[in-house]
C-alpha cells in the first residue's frame, strides 16, 4: 500500500471515464438478452381527445408481432396500471394516471396501446398499423388561461383545472410593507418550460423469470429503490423482493430520469405476459413529448423598499403548469422548492407567495435542474436589477445593503427556512476583482457615447440554493411520501481493501471518485482501493438515490458515518494487537500506533486481516469488518455564490454575444475541485441555454413545436465561452463532511445573470424586461420598436 493523506480536495482523475470513452460502458439501450423482444408505444398525435375505439387486428397480424397490448389488457392482468403521485398538499387534487389510456388522452404522446415484436423495426412500423380513432377536444398549454372560465375540462376530479392553491410568508404583514414603501418595482416575467435533453434517451429493459416470480428491470434511472417502490406500491402489483431494478451506466438525468413514468410500467407488463425480455428505447422526439419538463411558470413580482433602498417587503403570484398528469414530485418544486427560497440572500422581513397549479394539455412538469431554486432566483435577481436602478444604487450596492450579515447566522428566512451558514459579501468581492468592474463600467460608459453602435451589458446574481431536502421527518410533514436520508454500507476486505455500497446511483456526476475518495482519506488508502458498488436493488441497501445536490452532503455523509464506524472497530482490534486502550492510539500513515510511540505500531493490513483470522482477537468482538449507517441531515445545506455575466449586444442583428462569465461559489468544503469545476460548467450552459435559446413551445391546439433538436435550440459549444471560476469556503456546520452540493448552482445563478447582463446593455433603449430565452429576433424587435 501506497497511503495517501490528502486525498480530500484533490483533483483526481475520474475513475468512471475510461470505460466510458473507450466505448466499453454499457447502457440499458446497449443491453441484450437472450430471446429479448422490443416495444414500441402507440402515441396519441392529439393534445386532448376521447378515445372512440383502438383496433389492433391489422398490427397483432403483421409478421414478427408478438402481442399489442392495451389498457383493456392490463386490466385483465390485474395490474394496477396507474402512476403514483410522491408529494401531496392539502390542496392537492390528485386524478388518477393511468399508464395506458382507455377512455381519453390528456397530451400529444400519451400512451394509449403497445406493439411487441421481434425487433424495433417491425413493431414500429405495426405500431402504425394500430387504427386509434379520436375525438378531438379543445385543448389548452397556457397555466394562467387553464382556470380561466370557459376553458376544458381536463379532469372531473380537478375543477377549473387547478391542481392546488398554496401560500406562503404573511399576507398581511407584507401589504403593510408595501404600504410603507418609499419605493416599489414590479416585474411580470415567463420563466419558459424546459426539455431536459438528457444526452440519453429513456430506456427499459424487462425480463420476467416465470419460475421464481422474480422481475428484473434495467431502466435509466436516478434513484433504482425508490423507482421499484412506486412501481411496486402502484403500477405493477408485485412485492419488492421479487422485483430488482438495475441503474446500469445513465447518460445524465437532470431531474428527469427521478421520476417514475408509464412506460417503465408498460415494459414490465409486456415482459410478464409475453413471458420473454422486452426492452423499449425512446426515440429524441418521444423524449420530448413524454420526459417530465421543467419550469413554465407565469409569475407577478413586487418589492418594497425604503428611501434608503433597504428591503421591506417581497409579494409574489405564481400560476405554475403542471402538465396534464402530476408527475412524481411535481407538487413540491412549485411550492416547497420554490417558494422557501424567496428571501435568497437577503434579508427581507415581509414576504408573501401565493403559487396556482394548473393543469394543462402538456407533458407534465416535474423537477428540472434546479427544481424550484432557479425559478425563485430568477424573479429575485431580476427584481434586484430593478431597484438597482429605481433607487440609483446600481446592482452591487443594492445588493450589499441587503445582504444577511455573518452574525445572523443561524438565520430564520419569513419563508420556513434556517440558513445555517453562510458569508456572502467575500463572493461578490471577489468576483468583482476577478472581473475588473470599474474598468467595464468605464468602457461601457464609452460605448454609450455611440447609442447606435454594440453595447456591453453587465449583469450580477447573487445566488442561494437549497440543497440536500431534510430532515425526514419535517418533508414527511410537508407532503413527501419517502424519507430524505441516504444509506451507505463499507466492506473492509481482509487484504485491507474496501468495497462501498451506496444508496446514491450517479448519472455521470463522478460518484466513484468523489466517494472513493472519502474513503481513502479517512483509512488512509489509496484510491484504487476502494470500489463503489451503485444502482442495484439486489446488492445495495435501500437509498433514495441522487437528486437536489444530495449526493455529496447526504450520501457523502453517510459513507463518512460508516468509515467512521469501521475505524472505531479497527481501533478495538489494533488495541488489543497492541495491548493498548483504543482510545491511546492515533491512525496515521496507514498504522495504528500507541501515542506518544510511534514505533509500537500496527499496519491497516494487519489489523484487517485480523478480522477475518480472529485467532488474537478481542472477547466479546463480532469477527468482520463491516458498517453500516443511514444518515438523515438536520437541516438543508446552503450553497451560494455569485454570478457575473457580460455581453455585448448587436443593436443592428439582436445579437447577444458572451464575453466574460466569471463566477464565485461557496460550495462547502470540496471533494475534487475537478469534478466541482465541472458541475459547475455544466449547470452554466444549461441555464445559459434557458437564458438566450431553449424553449418548449406549443400552438393553440396542444402540439409541441420543438419536438426534435432541428426545433429545439440547445447550446453548443460555440456558443459558450472560457468561464472563470473561483471560490470562497464557508463549510457546512452539520455535516461530517462539511460539503454542501454543487449540481445544481451554475444553472440557478446563470439565468438571471445572462438576463440582466442583456438588459443592462439595452438600458439606452429604456428596455426594462424581456422574457427568455432573449433571442437575436426577440432583442432585435425590442429595439427596433422603441
Amino acid at each position: 500500500m501506497s497511503p495517501v493523506n490528502s486525498v480530500l480536495g484533490s483533483p483526481i482523475k475520474r475513475r468512471e471515464d475510461p470505460a466510458l470513452i473507450t466505448g466499453k460502458g454499457k447502457y440499458t439501450d446497449d443491453l441484450k438478452v437472450f430471446g429479448m423482444l422490443s416495444a414500441v408505444m402507440v402515441r396519441s398525435p392529439f393534445a386532448h381527445a376521447r378515445i372512440k375505439s383502438i383496433d389492433t387486428a391489422a398490427a397483432q397480424a403483421m409478421p414478427g408481432v408478438i402481442a399489442v397490448y392495451t389498457a383493456a389488457d392490463a386490466e385483465a392482468a390485474g395490474m394496477p396500471g396507474l402512476v403514483p403521485v410522491g408529494w401531496l398538499l392539502d390542496t392537492l387534487k390528485t386524478p388518477p394516471h393511468p399508464m395506458l389510456a382507455s377512455e381519453k388522452v390528456n397530451h400529444v404522446g400519451d400512451a394509449v396501446a403497445v406493439v411487441v415484436a421481434e425487433d424495433r423495426y417491425v413493431a414500429r412500423d405495426a405500431a402504425d398499423a394500430v387504427l386509434v380513432d379520436y375525438e378531438p377536444l379543445s385543448a389548452c398549454t397556457n397555466p394562467k388561461d387553464a382556470i380561466s372560465d370557459g376553458q376544458a375540462q381536463i379532469h372531473d376530479e380537478a375543477p377549473s383545472n387547478i391542481a392546488f392553491d398554496w401560500e406562503i410568508g404573511d399576507q398581511a404583514k407584507t401589504a403593510a410593507a408595501f404600504a410603507a414603501a418609499a419605493e416599489t418595482v414590479r416585474c411580470d416575467l415567463r420563466n419558459q418550460r424546459l426539455i431536459p435533453h438528457a444526452i440519453e434517451p429513456r430506456a427499459v429493459l424487462a425480463d420476467w423469470n416465470e419460475a421464481t416470480g422474480e422481475m428484473t428491470i434495467h431502466l435509466t434511472t436516478q434513484n433504482p429503490h425508490v423507482h421499484r417502490l412506486l412501481m411496486c406500491l402502484s403500477s405493477i402489483g408485485l412485492p419488492e423482493h421479487k422485483v430488482r431494478v438495475i441503474a446500469p451506466e445513465v447518460g445524465g438525468g437532470f431531474g428527469s430520469k427521478i421520476h417514475h413514468y408509464a412506460d417503465e410500467t408498460i415494459i414490465a407488463m409486456c415482459s410478464k405476459l409475453c413471458g420473454r425480455p422486452v426492452k423499449w428505447a425512446a426515440t429524441r422526439t418521444e423524449t420530448n413529448q413524454t420526459d417530465a419538463h421543467g419550469r413554465d411558470h407565469v409569475t407577478s413580482a413586487e418589492l418594497a423598499l425604503d428611501q434608503d433602498g433597504k428591503i421591506l417587503g417581497l409579494r409574489v403570484s405564481t400560476y405554475a403548469n403542471m402538465g396534464a398528469y402530476l408527475s412524481t414530485f411535481a407538487p413540491a418544486v412549485p411550492t416547497y422548492l420554490y417558494g422557501t427560497l424567496l428571501s435568497g440572500q437577503y434579508d427581507i422581513p415581509a414576504i408573501y407567495g401565493h403559487v396556482v397549479g394548473a393543469f394543462t394539455n402538456t407533458s407534465p412538469v416535474d423537477a428540472y435542474r434546479g427544481a424550484g431554486r432557479p425559478e425563485a432566483t430568477f424573479l429575485v435577481e431580476r427584481l434586484m436589477h430593478l431597484a438597482g436602478e429605481a433607487t440609483g444604487l446600481g446592482p452591487v450596492e443594492i445588493r450589499k445593503r441587503n445582504f444577511l450579515t455573518p452574525d445572523q447566522f443561524p438565520f430564520e428566512t419569513q419563508v420556513a427556512l434556517t440558513y445555517d451558514s453562510g458569508n456572502y459579501g467575500p463572493a461578490m468581492d471577489r468576483a468583482l476583482e476577478m472581473l475588473g468592474y470599474e474598468q467595464l463600467l468605464a468602457d461601457q460608459e464609452q460605448r454609450r457615447q455611440s447609442p447606435n453602435g454594440k453595447q456591453i451589458g453587465i449583469g450580477f446574481s447573487a445566488y442561494i440554493e437549497a440543497c440536500g431536502l431534510a430532515p425526514s421527518a419535517v418533508v414527511g410533514s410537508l407532503g413527501a411520501q419517502a424519507g430524505q436520508w441516504e444509506s451507505a454500507e463499507l466492506r473492509v476486505h481482509p487484504t485491507g481493501s474496501v468495497t462501498v455500497y451506496t444508496g446514491s446511483s450517479s448519472t455521470g456526476q463522478g460518484h466513484k471518485t468523489s466517494f472513493s475518495q472519502i474513503v481513502a482519506d479517512r483509512l488512509q488508502l489509496d484510491v484504487s482501493q476502494v470500489e463503489v458498488i451503485q444502482g442495484d436493488t439486489d446488492l445495495v441497501q435501500f437509498g433514495m438515490g441522487s437528486y437536489g445536490s444530495r449526493s455529496g452532503a447526504v450520501g457523502g455523509s453517510a459513507i463518512a458515518r460508516s468509515t467512521d464506524k469501521i475505524l472505531d472497530k479497527a481501533k478495538l482490534i489494533a488495541g488489543h494487537l497492541l495491548e493498548a486502550a483504543p482510545e491511546d492510539l492515533d491512525f496515521k500513515d496507514g498504522s495504528f500506533c500507541v501515542r506518544g510511540s510511534a514505533d509500537h505500531s500496527v499496519a491497516w493490513g494487519d489489523v484487517a486481516l485480523q478480522a477475518y483470522l480472529a485467532h488474537n482477537y478481542p472477547e466479546n468482538l463480532e469477527p468482520g469488518l463491516v458498517a453500516s449507517a443511514f444518515y438523515d441531515p438536520e437541516n438543508f445545506t446552503y450553497p451560494f455564490g455569485t454570478h457575473i455575466c457580460v455581453v455585448e449586444i448587436d443593436p443592428e442583428t439582436g445579437t447577444t454575444e458572451l464575453l466574460r462569465y466569471v463566477a464565485v461559489d461557496d460550495v462547502g468544503n470540496v471533494i475534487n475541485p475537478m469534478i466541482v469545476d465541472g458541475q459547475i460548467h455544466g449547470g452554466l450552459a444549461q441555464g445559459i441555454g434557458q437564458a438566450l435559446w431553449e424553449g418548449a413551445h406549443y400552438d393553440e391546439d396542444g402540439q409541441l413545436l420543438t419536438s426534435s433538436l432541428l426545433d429545439y435550440a440547445v447550446p453548443k459549444m460555440h456558443n459558450l465561452i472560457d468561464f472563470e471560476l473561483d471560490r470562497t469556503v464557508t463549510p457546512c456546520p452539520h455535516n461530517p463532511l462539511g460539503v454542501k452540493g454543487v449540481g445544481e448552482a451554475g444553472a440557478i445563478a446563470s439565468p438571471p445573470a445572462v438576463v440582466n447582463a442583456v438588459m443592462d446593455a439595452l438600458a439606452p433603449w429604456k428596455i426594462q424586461h424581456l422574457d427568455m430565452p432573449l433571442t437575436s429576433e426577440k432583442v432585435w424587435a425590442a429595439v427596433h420598436s422603441q
